[in-house]
């Protein structure tokens, strides 16, 4: 596990799994992480193979900008695949200053690095993305310093495109993205824009697009964040111990949580709970 070099120069505590990557991203561990993938997408698994890799230089790091960046994303191997394909900044202009696996490491690096953008997964233990923009909050308001955050998931689900917008991402993309157009994406947020992997904008839009509209659906407005992400699971066919180790809760929360969830749902069982999910698009 690499140090965080704070404003201080101190070491942020490490809360979570023992995978995670809190700290500065020496450039030994880079080189070391980008064997055997350079050719990859940083959408790992989730991208066709032969996905385009980090090319030339980009403008930006041509032209002698950087970016100082924090890598959020509860799956080690992804952030690995991430820092192969942006952190070797003198081709792309991104320094990698910090990882995190869970809010909590989130919310301890963010803080002690002031990056200028986060590279945010929606799903993670402990509340999720929007759990870690909320406790954010003061430093994205910081008008001279303040840290911009890009959500980078999996899902394209309106829901969750939604809640990080709502919650102060400047942008969402895939992780279908290259490389390339991830560097790209990164240097657009640090200057303010709002960046969109194209359909997603749709969704953002249409959720702004009235004030007379719903901002998400009725049904899950009725769940808190922990209950939706334990609908997620259990809609992924996970076990409830799975679930409870991945969330850091107990088996007897997990099943509170469920029978919470089928309640306000009125739902029978897990089975008409994940035709559910699926049907909204939430797995």
């Amino acid at each position: 596990m690499s140090d965080v070099n704070g404003p201080t120069g101190q070491t942020p505590a490490s809360n979570g799994p023992q995978d995670a990557a809190v700290g500065r991203a020496g450039a030994g561990a880079g080189a070391e992480a980008a064997t055997g993938s350079a050719a990859e997408s940083v959408a790992g698994g989730g991208a066709p193979t032969g996905a385009t890799a980090v090319g030339p230089r980009t403008t930006a790091a041509a032209g002698g900008r950087r970016v100082r960046v924090v890598l959020v994303d509860d799956h080690r191997m992804f952030r690995t695949g991430v820092q192969a394909e942006i952190g070797e900044t003198e081709r792309t202009g991104v320094e990698v200053v910090g990882e995190a696996a869970d809010v909590d490491q989130a919310v301890t690096v963010i803080t002690a690095t002031r990056p200028e953008v986060v590279l945010l997964d929606v799903h993670l233990p402990g509340g999720g993305g929007v759990e870690v923009l909320r406790r954010c909050a003061p430093l994205m308001a910081d008008a001279r310093q303040p840290v911009r955050f890009l959500a980078l998931s999996v899902s394209d689900a309106a829901e969750d495109v939604i809640g990080v917008i709502r919650g102060g991402a400047r942008g969402y993309v895939t992780k279908t993205i290259t490389g390339t157009d991830l560097v790209d994406s990164i240097f657009r947020v640090q200057d303010g824009d709002a960046v969109f992997s194209p359909r997603l904008a749709g969704f953002v839009l249409d959720a702004f697009a009235s004030t007379d509209a719903p901002p998400v659906d009725e049904d899950l407005d009725r769940l808190t964040q922990r209950e939706r992400e334990v609908l997620r699971l259990i809609a992924r066919g996970y076990a409830y111990k799975e679930i409870a180790k991945q969330l850091f809760i107990s088996v007897k929360t997990v099943e509170s949580h469920v029978s919470a969830v089928l309640r306000k749902l009125q739902l029978s069982n897990r089975h008409e709970l994940t035709r559910w999910a699926t049907a909204r698009r939430l797995v």
